[in-house]
């Protein structure tokens, strides 16, 4: 009976100690990020060692857009007039990203959000593990 007790409550501290995403943390997904590695369906890692575009996020009340923006020698980003158009919204207690383009209309999950570490889920079960990138430049 007191192991019953021992796993209990610590499910219950596992639980309670998760972080989970709120709209209000929506300001920490604006500017640049780059994927870092990918979580396939069957739980293989694929990484990312080297990205020719990053992706610009800016969301003001739960709405903005995304751009795939490519990273130059002298620090700077080429932007090309292409963007996805972004908006937040709640389902289920979890929040989601909804994309829409003149083409296509989209959901990812948002699993983590943080200043440095943003984790999205799509309907293939993609879960997309996004860093901030480093600038690097020429000298």
């Amino acid at each position: 009976m007191k192991n019953c007790f021992k796993y209990l409550f610590c499910i219950i501290v596992f639980v309670g100690c998760q972080k989970s995403v709120l709209l209000s943390d929506s300001t920490k997904i604006n500017g640049y990020w780059e994927v870092d590695y990918v979580i396939l369906p069957d739980g293989e890692k694929k990484d990312y060692k080297i990205n020719e575009t990053n992706d610009f996020f800016e969301i003001k009340n739960n709405v903005g857009f995304r751009k795939k923006v490519t990273p130059q020698y002298d620090g700077t980003y080429l932007i090309n007039e292409q963007q996805e158009s972004v908006r937040l919204i709640e389902k289920n207690d979890r929040i989601f990203m909804e994309y829409k383009t003149l083409y296509a209309k989209w959901e990812e999950e948002i699993l983590v959000l943080s200043g440095e570490e943003l984790v999205l889920k799509n309907d293939q079960k993609l879960e997309y593990h996004y860093k901030r990138p480093v600038i690097f430049t020429v000298k």
